[in-house]
């Protein structure tokens, strides 16, 4: 699994890497994403800190956006895990809140009133300035819904299994309250340790990015 999951860090690190502001247009309509963190390393070269993709079609381009551009923590975990880590590193008690989901209309009338939209406010900003600052990204083009949600799982699992993947002392993810993230270094809780990728799925991944 190290050897697979070295492969996979030096394929995607050789892909062309974005970064916030980047342009929607040349992102395409549906893939996996994978996501990088300045000061996080793994086999010699920047560590995949998450790996994510979309459901629905034609939705990478929304999916990155939500996480990058959009300040609403409720349509994006990977911002409500970054908020998490930041109120638990500080110690505030504003981590009640924002756990809160406020989606639907009857979560809104019953705990809308009760919110410091302020300070709900102030630390989507500050969840944006530190996505903005220190996080990059790599993306490759899978159309098929089925196909891309299976492969996420496998890389993601692959990286989670991987004994050199581990995250530097200084990581805003240990500071977590979720323990997954904490200790698989990846934001993220699902998908991980489960089936990793076999050598015919580094076959076909290669042939995907255009590495074959």
């Amino acid at each position: 699994m190290s050897e697979i999951c070295e492969r996979i860090h030096l394929i995607f690190n050789n892909l062309p890497r974005y970064q916030f502001p980047f342009d929607v247009e040349k992102i395409p309509r549906n893939g996996i994403y994978i996501l990088y963190e300045e000061g996080e390393q793994a086999h010699g070269v920047d560590r995949i800190v998450r790996v994510g993709t979309h459901t629905g079609d034609d939705q990478l381009r929304s999916r990155l956006q939500q996480h990058f551009v959009q300040e609403n923590k409720d349509r994006s975990i990977f911002r409500k895990n970054i908020g998490r880590a930041l109120l638990r590193r500080a110690k505030d008690p504003f981590l009640d809140q924002w756990e809160w989901d406020l989606t639907s209309q009857r979560e809104r009338e019953r705990r809308g009133r009760l919110l410091d939209v302020e300070k709900q406010s102030d630390l989507e900003k500050a969840v944006s300035k530190y996505i903005r600052q220190y996080f990059s990204f790599v993306v490759f083009q899978v159309h098929d819904k089925v196909q891309r949600l299976a492969l996420e799982t496998k890389i993601i699992s692959t990286i989670s299994l991987c004994p050199q993947c581990g995250p530097s002392s200084k990581w805003l993810g240990l500071h977590s309250p979720k323990r997954r993230i904490r200790e698989s270094g990846l934001w993220l809780v699902n998908g991980l340790y489960k089936e990793g990728l076999t050598p015919s799925d580094l076959e076909t991944l290669l042939e995907r990015v255009g590495k074959g």
